[in-house]
């Protein structure tokens, strides 16, 4: 890949070559930061089931975020027609699922995953959006634990 391809950014995992084809444009941006819209996906390293997605409109911006399936096996994201258009959604093996996981400081045994603001990346025109998830029947977050996964159960009102 030419040199020309690339741009250099700064994140927090210091400096990283990102291919301008890899650039993924939120036009919504993410829920509670909807000014950040340009972003890369980052591996963290070999082997580790966690990526960063990277702000390129701010360095210091970064999620981790995973692949839900890897760790879950029935969960289900649902979009409205208006999300499927706004993401050029025309077949289902167009899109990729990540979910934020979170890991409080100093306590990596109570790491989880949010389930209930998925992002959806339509890796083929390199469009995502983050979709705001309501089922009362899904857990809104999964704990990874060392002996597998524990979920939270819904909370009935």
């Amino acid at each position: 890949m030419a040199e020309k391809n690339l741009i250099e950014v700064e994140t927090r995992l210091g400096k990283q070559k990102v291919a301008l084809d890899r650039i993924i444009r939120f036009p919504k941006g993410l829920i509670g930061y909807e000014n950040m819209r340009d972003f890369a996906l980052l591996q963290i390293r070999d082997g580790v089931p966690f990526l960063v997605l990277q702000s390129l409109d701010d360095p210091t911006f970064g999620l981790m975020v995973a692949d839900p399936y890897s760790f879950i096996e029935d969960f289900s994201v649902r979009l409205n027609d208006a999300e499927q258009n706004m993401l050029h959604v025309e077949r289902p093996d167009q899109v990729s699922v990540l979910v934020t996981v979170s890991i409080p400081a100093g306590q990596p045994e109570d790491t989880c995953l949010n389930l209930t603001g998925p992002i959806i990346i339509n890796h083929e025109v390199r469009l995502g959006l983050q979709v705001a998830q309501s089922d009362p029947q899904q857990p809104g977050k999964v704990f990874l634990h060392k002996g597998g996964v524990a979920e939270e159960k819904p909370k009935v009102q």
